[in-house]
Parts: C-alpha cells; structure tokens; sequence
C-alpha cells in the first residue's frame, strides 16, 4: 500500500472508515531512548540504565519511554498520507490513548491509521485518526488512542 495523497476536503471524506495505511518499521536503538530522556529529563532507570535493567526490570531490559514512543507519531504518520493544499495543519487532541505494552530499547514499531471521523468546521477538516502503534512480532500493542488533526484547506 503506497501513500495515500489528499488534495482536498472531498478525497478525505472518501476515506472515512476506513484505513489510511500502515507506515514502515522503526526501530528504537538505546541511543535514541538516551536522546529523549535529555530532551525530556525523564532519565528514570528503566530507561537508560541498561545493567540495571538486566538485573532489576521484570522486562531484562529497558525499555522505550512511552511519550516517545507517542512522539513517533508524526514521522509515521507522514510515512501514510501526504496531505496538499493546505495553509496549515495543528495538532488538537488525544482522546482514549493507552499505552498496551512495553517496548523494549532494539524493538521496531509501525504505525497502523484509519480515518475514524472527518468533519467540516467552517472550512477547517477536523479529522479523527484512529491508531495503533505495533510492536514487531508482538501481540499486544504498544499504544492505541485517537489522534485528532486541524487541516485547514486553501
């Protein structure tokens, strides 16, 4: 399934419904994790201390911070759809997010979207996206939640 390109309120609306696509694998290295916890000053252990995660966490390993994996979103996201003729889009919301399981620094994670609601707001596309993010060869997912987006059309 190749990205998805929408030029307009109209092609949107046809998606309603249905799934938008499915983004490539990502894998989140250890580097990647000590990145986020400077940029966060989120640096609990069981993200960044890799001996004393294989010691000490139920997983043996430390594992993803779960904002970042929340943060991905976006270079996911732009991997499924290209949406054109716009003045701007914003990020508006989160509705029923849930964090499913872990995932473990090395792991790889996709993105997996469907257009759960579309609606026009005096010429605003107020679009809710139901996602999931997935862990590779796992069951359970790492996160689940509706991402609601602001695109404002030319």
């Amino acid at each position: 399934m190749g990205k998805v390109i929408i030029n307009s309120y109209e092609e949107f609306e046809k998606l309603v419904g249905q799934q938008i696509g499915v983004s490539d694998w990502l894998e989140i290295p250890q580097e990647r994790i000590n990145q986020f916890a400077d940029a966060t000053l989120d640096h609990q252990w069981i993200h960044v201390d890799t001996e004393r995660a294989k010691v000490e966490s139920p997983y043996k390993s430390t594992i993803v911070h779960g904002y970042l994996t929340l943060s991905l979103l976006p270079h996911l996201w732009n991997q499924i759809i290209e949406v054109n003729n716009l003045k701007m889009m914003v990020n508006y919301g989160m509705d029923k997010m849930k964090f499913g399981q872990a995932v473990l620094a090395g792991q790889s994670v996709r993105l997996v979207a469907n257009l759960y609601s579309l609606v026009n707001l005096r010429g605003v596309a107020k679009a809710e996206i139901k996602f999931s993010i997935e862990i590779k060869d796992q069951k359970k997912k790492a996160l689940e939640g509706i991402a609601t987006f602001l695109y404002y059309f030319n």
